[in-house]
């Protein structure tokens, strides 16, 4: 047993020396001293503040209802619990944000098509979106090539081909945490807990006319994603699965530029939990039924606070008919816009009715990964904030509802969040 021991420290000491000594038996950077100074796990800088985002401190706040359960739902008792600090996305995220990736996803299929391909310094094969560029869109032998890609002759109106939206599809890779974590030491192989699937990306613009019966919404369905007018607006007609696209996305975007510009990666995008969105909705007023306070949706100057539905219906006495730009209204005490009204926001959270008897009181949550397989009652996710469509009792900071992930509609949307430090190094 002696002789064995010997023979592993010879070994762990031989690998040590090949992989962090240089000449000498010193680690480059550090005194030759013999004493521990430890080794930081990157010299490169990060990327700084995340652009469009502020951050949320940690702190302690009572979630659930700072009134009466009108309902008497009992979904939403009262309990003090704990968040750490994150940043999260100022507003909704708009049609431009998702329009670019859509143009993302489009054009790298584009290039899968055509063969726009290059060798990287690392040796891997990579898009080369210099090619891209030059893809002249309506040009005739350019749409011929890519016709795997378009609407089939029979979908086309005179003759026009297009882009046949269902066929811009993402795909999605990942590996799951939360299902490694249970079978790490069950001697389950790591590819056991690596997902890989395609999702498809572009918005359902139909939920303008399927959202309402017996309304003309036509013109909203028609333009809504596609006239620049509506650039600043908030994206809805996004699934929850479509969100999750976004940001699985967004983190993938953002760590190719930082390791081509030889920089740190940083963490993940992702959806906010609903403990976390109704923290950041708050705005550090614990007890506030509003962002803005108690207890009234208008100011003292008698100006509405959010675009909902006031009274009986008077749907443009707030200044919107449907939605209003992203950055509409008055911040909260967080500088984060529209976190009631406008659209409700998707959560990464599973609606369970007696979610808060049972979460924890630190960073609670309650997740499920639910398969198409799976049945409705567990594909439902919560929403939160409310709406354009909704009346006043949905503003409420505390005020739970669900749909199912794969779902869209006029009047949900999405913001991301990241955990990142609050003080970030600069670039």
């Amino acid at each position: 047993m002696k002789i064995r021991l010997l023979s592993l420290s010879a070994f762990a000491l031989l690998v040590l020396g090949s992989v962090s000594c240089s000449k000498g038996g010193k680690t480059k950077g550090l005194p030759d001293d013999g004493q521990l100074h430890g080794v930081a796990p990157g010299t490169r800088e990060g990327m700084g503040k995340p652009v469009g985002m502020v951050y949320i401190p940690p702190g302690t706040f009572h979630m659930g209802p700072s009134d009466e359960d009108v309902n008497y739902n009992y979904t939403a008792r009262n309990k003090e619990i704990s968040i750490s600090g994150f940043w999260m996305d100022a507003t909704e995220i708009t049609n431009n944000q998702y329009r670019q990736f859509v143009k993302w996803t489009r054009d790298s299929l584009a290039a899968v098509q055509l063969g726009f391909f290059k060798q990287s310094p690392e040796g891997d094969t990579a898009i080369d979106w210099k090619k891209v560029a030059t893809i002249k869109w309506g040009d005739k032998g350019v749409m011929e090539k890519l016709s795997p890609l378009m609407l089939t002759p029979d979908n086309r109106l005179y003759g026009k081909m297009e882009i046949d939206p269902e066929k811009i599809v993402y795909n999605i890779q990942g590996f799951d945490m939360k299902k490694a974590a249970q079978f790490v030491n069950k001697g389950k192989p790591r590819k056991d807990f690596i997902y890989r699937y395609n999702q498809q990306v572009y918005p359902d613009t139909l939920v303008w006319m399927r959202d309402f019966s017996y309304s003309y919404n036509e013109p909203m369905a028609k333009r809504y994603f596609s006239h620049p007018s509506y650039g600043n607006y908030p994206v809805v007609g996004v699934s929850w699965k479509q969100a999750v696209a976004f940001c699985h996305w967004r983190t993938r975007y953002l760590n190719t530029w930082l390791l081509k510009n030889k920089k740190a990666t940083e963490s993940d995008f992702r959806l906010p939990t609903e403990a976390e969105w109704e923290y950041a909705a708050r705005g550090g007023r614990s007890q506030s039924m509003f962002p803005w306070g108690n207890y009234y949706l208008r100011n003292k100057k008698g100006c509405l606070l959010a675009n909902f539905k006031p009274g009986r219906g008077n749907y443009v006495e707030d200044g919107g008919f449907y939605t209003v730009k992203a950055d509409a209204y008055w911040p909260n005490d967080f500088n984060l816009y529209n976190m009631s009204g406008n659209v409700s926001e998707w959560t990464s959270s599973l609606y369970y009715e007696s979610a808060y008897n049972l979460v924890h009181d630190m960073n609670p949550d309650i997740q499920w990964n639910a398969l198409d397989s799976d049945p409705p009652r567990m594909k439902r996710k919560v929403i939160r904030g409310g709406s354009w469509k909704d009346v006043g009792y949905f503003l409420q900071t505390s005020t739970r509802q669900y749909e199912y992930q794969d779902t869209a509609k006029s009047y949900i949307g999405f913001r991301c969040v990241i955990d990142l430090p609050a003080q970030l190094r600069k670039k």
